[in-house]
């Protein structure tokens, strides 16, 4: 049974007089003993790190260590980074990878495991169909552990990974938006954009809110800050829906279906008519002459109604309107967000969610009650209050969740949609084992453009693809770092 831990007196008395200053934090917590003294070693498992932690330490492991000055912390690297600093790239070979899952496996048996694992979704969801870690259900409910206030998306994110069961907490998030120019929306005569809305419905306003030509055009839409290929937006229009490019194994393309067929017809269709930015963009940005802060950043620039992009871009906006009110040749732009689009399909799925550091406790923990207490206190309130100043994620508790500089936006729009539901198939995996699987996509990448240039329908391109992918897969299996410039030069 994993016992409670009572420091939460201690842990008010070290954000109350916490400035990030380590003279403060001594005095914080000097007049307050352990309850329990025995010396004890936790030890943290990450897929990467090196013999320089101390980033990883700042934002999880400081302020625990100090309000538990018996605890000793180990972080443990499933995979060394080191190993590759020194590998001699103008040979012009590629290091091997290794497979991440494996390593992490390794970490959590043997002699001397690892109690704490901190990884992302396409981690835990493998971790978990093998039973490598601890349900965290009957220690939430034994411990009264308030989750009330995680944001639904989050935790609807992680249930779904182990069929409605918690096996791991997350203390942050990063998630997407779409933001939007109220000036470009209001000169068009055209209703900016709600929460909620459709694929459709934000590709018919983009249509509407698009004007002008060449270097002087405005873009209704972008699936990302910057403009270029358009291939990559088929990848995250296509993601809520859950297509895949190939089978579980590698072995089989999945391409040749009516879903590939209306993706593909809808985003070249969009990039045909220059309703979302291209390559042209460049060559106009390569003219220009006289300094341009914004340059590349068609949002700032006024040149873009709406794209999708994650938290981090507030901070970059807010900055970027900063400086724009100080210079003459720019505006500062009118912004707010709403919520991704979402296909009619799946209502309610398509945040762009990424929990990449969830903490699970390993079922082979050899100290699993300091393991809990230490996910415990990294997802409760008070390191949640510290933390929300982070400018790249937002802290997991909504009550901490606040516009940045005063500002009034529609920052929920940022946590009301559920993520896209983690497929059973682990990706990394399967890109570690053959290096040159890339390729397929590649070859994906080339028949594509053929169909924004209408040399093919996307029916024509998605067979080709088909037939080439097959081949390819095939001699993948057998070599896995089979090469295939024939078919990424043919046209």
């Amino acid at each position: 049974m994993i016992k409670k831990s009572v420091f939460s007196r201690r842990v008010i008395a070290m954000l109350t007089c916490m400035t990030l200053l380590t003279p403060l934090l001594a005095a914080c917590t000097s007049n307050e003993p352990s309850d329990d003294q025995e010396e004890r070693v936790l030890r943290i498992g990450t897929v990467y790190g090196s013999n320089d932690d101390t980033y990883f330490r700042q934002q999880y492991t400081d302020i625990f260590e100090v309000l538990n000055d018996n605890i000793t912390i180990e972080i443990v690297p499933a995979v060394d980074q080191n190993q590759y600093q020194y590998f001699d790239y103008t040979k012009n070979e590629q290091p091997e990878q290794p497979d991440t899952l494996e390593a992490v496996k390794k970490l959590m048996t043997g002699e001397n495991p690892v109690d704490v694992i901190v990884g992302d979704t396409s981690l835990f969801k493998s971790l978990i169909q093998e039973n490598m870690l601890t349900q965290l259900d009957p220690l939430i409910a034994e411990d009264e552990f308030d989750t009330t206030d995680i944001v639904p998306t989050v935790l609807d994110g992680i249930k779904d990974m182990g069929d409605n069961n918690l096996y791991a907490l997350t203390p942050t998030f990063s998630s997407s938006a779409l933001f939007y120019n109220k000036a470009i929306f209001q000169e068009a005569g055209v209703e900016p954009p709600t929460d909620g809305a459709t694929w459709e419905d934000i590709f018919d306003k983009a249509r509407r809110a698009t004007s002008g030509e060449g270097e002087d055009r405005v873009y209704g839409f972008s699936f990302s800050q910057y403009a270029g290929d358009p291939f990559y937006n088929v990848q995250m229009y296509a993601s809520p829906l859950q297509l895949r490019t190939f089978d579980d194994k590698a072995e089989t393309m999945t391409v040749n279906n009516d879903s590939w067929e209306r993706v593909w017809d809808t985003v070249a269709t969009l990039a045909r008519d220059q309703i979302v930015p291209g390559q042209e963009v460049f060559e106009y940005q390569t003219d220009q002459t006289e300094f341009n802060p914004f340059q590349g950043n068609m949002f700032m620039e006024g040149k873009l109604a709406m794209v999708v992009s994650d938290y981090s871009y507030v901070t970059r906006l807010i900055s970027d309107n900063k400086y724009a009110e100080t210079d003459d040749q720019f505006d500062p732009i009118d912004w707010d967000v709403v919520t991704p689009p979402v296909h009619q399909e799946k209502p309610g799925i398509g945040g762009n969610v990424y929990l990449s550091s969830l903490m699970a406790i390993n079922s082979n923990a050899q100290n699993p009650e300091d393991a809990w207490e230490f996910i415990k206190f990294l997802n409760g309130e008070e390191w949640a209050k510290v933390k929300a100043r982070s400018s790249y994620e937002m802290v997991s508790r909504k009550s901490y969740i606040q516009p940045k500089d005063g500002l009034d936006y529609n920052i929920a729009a940022f946590y009301t949609l559920k993520p896209v539901p983690p497929t059973s198939t682990d990706m990394n995996t399967l890109f570690q084992k053959m290096p040159n699987l890339w390729q397929v996509d590649s070859v994906g990448q080339k028949y594509f453009n053929e169909v924004v240039e209408n040399k093919k329908t996307p029916k024509e391109a998605l067979e080709a693809w088909e037939q080439d992918g097959n081949e390819m897969l095939q001699k993948l299996k057998t070599d896995p770092n089979a090469s295939f410039e024939d078919k990424l030069g043919a046209n």
